[in-house]
């Protein structure tokens, strides 16, 4: 008896679990309300093919008698999403791209093609990857549009390639050694490196130099005062409302916290300090600069009672005062000490190369007839609008249909439309003329922006560059950390965080004029990778497991993004006053 019952049981499941996708036919249709929608104003969007390990938790979910996490993930991965393409051959991604447009045709929709390629990804990070140089990069993305032909499709050109530069990559990683130095003698909990926190130790109180000057507090400070990892994790660690269009940017940062460290109270007099500092060193190298820069800066009897000999010379000679500063501080440094945020990316190969890279994607890309191209601009906790803007344009930005934002990130909607109204008004303004350091940034209060809107915007939304959303994931908004051991950690924010909900289902009917879609670029249910957060691994410290690598499907994050979905997912119809 009890043997019949157990095969009735596991009988019972196996065809629950072949059946599924017919019971929940209601349920893929409330998870995309807008995609089947009869109206010709909405473009249909393309379902690829799902994981097979979705498959698999779908089915060992129905076994177990879970038919709502079942169902409302069968709804997930059935949903129109992304499909990525990346370190493929030439050879390999034509075949494949040809196949997913040739599908995507037969059935009238749209595909989103996400790729992925680029040399020098992640800054060698958790997705680390991408085409080796220029040529092996051009070659592939001719070979993508080989495969494309006169097909309609989507593309989301190269996430965080412009948004993490190969010049960003330098201070993340410094970032992130001195994070991890810090911390490790904090540490003592771990068994397995006890001579290595002894070390840090010893080299953490060199890094405390009070009797150096500017040269030693200009070079240590960026390091770690920049949030460690990628420039993802800079993201995620910054706070643009709060700083302003400087919080981003590396050598801003740079900058502020070597103005901190100038300030240090060595003295408590600083005119004192400022003669000793200036007419010292002049006055043994340079015969007319040195009396000059003294006499300037310090109005005492005592520079006259040094050197006498000059003293019928100095008061005729009003002149070569402004003149002191030029040998003091050259042009070139004067450059790229200013607000201008992208002028390490001439000087920069790496960072030059980058640009030539997604300009000729531009290029061939667009020169397709029925392909629509979005470069990268990160998202709205991110870079300030007169940085990325900046590298928008650099990139090639008026020969494309627009820009995506918040691709594999967790920002509100609220948000991304607003930082995607600014932008596209920045580069309305730039192209007329304007300096995008002008440009209203998302740190600014909203009266103060709309009234910058108003002056410089044009009537005509024709006239600005539109863009796309990834809603994949943003359904509880970005994830804040409140326990205090992640204080001094790399909280890693963006990396698989967890209780985050699926958001707003794919649709090309946003009911605004700038935004053309929003979308899964993202793949629900896939790792952001293994997700160390500064420590030593190699478990996730907040979620207690060993994360699967970047792309793995992540069953425990699949149900998160499910059960916290906002709008949710409604897997099963209930009846009124139950």
């Amino acid at each position: 008896m009890r043997k019949r019952r157990k095969i009735l049981t596991v009988s019972t499941a196996v065809v629950a679990a072949a059946t599924l996708p017919l019971l929940i036919s209601p349920v893929v249709s409330a998870a995309v309300p807008e995609d089947d929608d009869e109206s010709s104003r909405v473009t249909r969007l393309y379902v690829p093919p799902a994981d097979r390990d979705s498959y698999r938790q779908v089915a060992r979910l129905a076994w177990r008698g879970d038919f709502r996490d079942s169902a409302g993930l069968l709804a997930m991965v059935r949903t129109p999403h992304a499909v990525w393409y990346g370190d493929e051959t030439p050879e390999q991604v034509t075949r494949l791209v040809r196949r997913t447009t040739r599908s995507a045709d037969r059935q009238g929709r749209l595909p989103v093609l996400a790729l992925y390629n680029i040399p020098g990804r992640d800054c060698g990070s958790y997705s680390s990857g991408g085409a080796d140089g220029l040529a092996a990069y051009q070659a592939w993305i001719d070979a993508i549009a080989e495969a494309i032909g006169d097909r309609k499709v989507l593309i989301v050109l190269e996430p965080d390639s412009l948004a993490l530069l190969p010049s960003d990559c330098a201070d993340a990683s410094n970032a992130e050694e001195t994070a991890v130095e810090s911390q490790q003698p904090e540490q003592t909990a771990v068994e397995e490196r006890p001579a290595v926190e002894e070390q840090t130790a010893v080299e953490a109180s060199p890094t405390e130099l009070p009797p150096l000057p500017d040269p030693g507090a200009s070079t240590a400070p960026p390091a770690a005062s920049a949030a460690s990892g990628t420039g993802q994790e800079t993201a995620q660690s910054t706070d643009p409302q709060s700083t302003g269009s400087q919080s981003t940017d590396p050598q801003s940062t740079g900058s502020q916290s070597t103005g901190s460290q100038s300030t240090d109270p060595q003295s408590t007099d600083p005119h004192p300090d400022a003669s000793e500092l200036v007419a010292p060193t002049p006055s043994e190298t340079q015969e007319g600069v040195g009396p000059e820069a003294s006499a300037s800066q310090s109005p005492g009897l005592e520079p006259s009672a040094e050197q006498p000999s000059t003293l019928p010379e100095l008061p005729p000679l009003p002149t070569p005062d402004p003149v002191t500063p030029d040998p003091v501080t050259p042009d070139p440094e004067d450059a790229s000490a200013s607000g201008d945020l992208d002028t390490p990316v001439v000087e920069d190969p790496e960072t030059a190369a980058r640009y030539s890279e997604i300009n000729y994607a531009v290029d061939a890309l667009s020169a397709l007839g029925n392909a629509s191209v979005y470069l990268d601009a990160g998202h709205s906790g991110w870079h300030s609008v007169s940085t990325i803007v900046p590298r928008l344009i650099k990139a090639g930005i008026d020969r494309a249909t627009g820009f995506a934002l918040n691709v594999s990130h967790y920002q509100t909607d609220q948000d991304s439309a607003w930082y995607g109204r600014l932008i596209s008004s920045c580069l309305a303004y730039a192209d007329e003329g304007g300096d995008p350091e002008d440009c209203a940034e998302q740190s600014w209060s909203r009266r103060h922006a709309r009234r910058w809107l108003r002056a410089h915007v044009p009537d005509d939304p024709a006239r600005m560059k539109h863009y796309v959303t990834d809603t994949s994931r943003n359904g509880q908004g970005p994830w804040a950390p409140r326990a205090a051991t992640h204080q001094r950690n790399d909280v890693q924010s963006w990396c698989n965080p967890p209780g985050r909900g699926l958001g707003r289902r794919p649709t090309t009917r946003t009911g605004e004029a700038l935004l053309d879609a929003a979308l899964w670029v993202k793949t629900p249910g896939e790792s952001d990778g293994r997700c160390l957060r500064g420590t030593d691994g190699p478990l996730d410290p907040v979620r207690g497991t060993l994360n699967p690598e970047a792309g793995e499907w992540f069953p425990e994050q699949a149900l998160e993004l499910v059960r916290y979905a906002d709008p949710a997912v409604s897997a099963f119809r209930r009846h009124h006053g139950r």
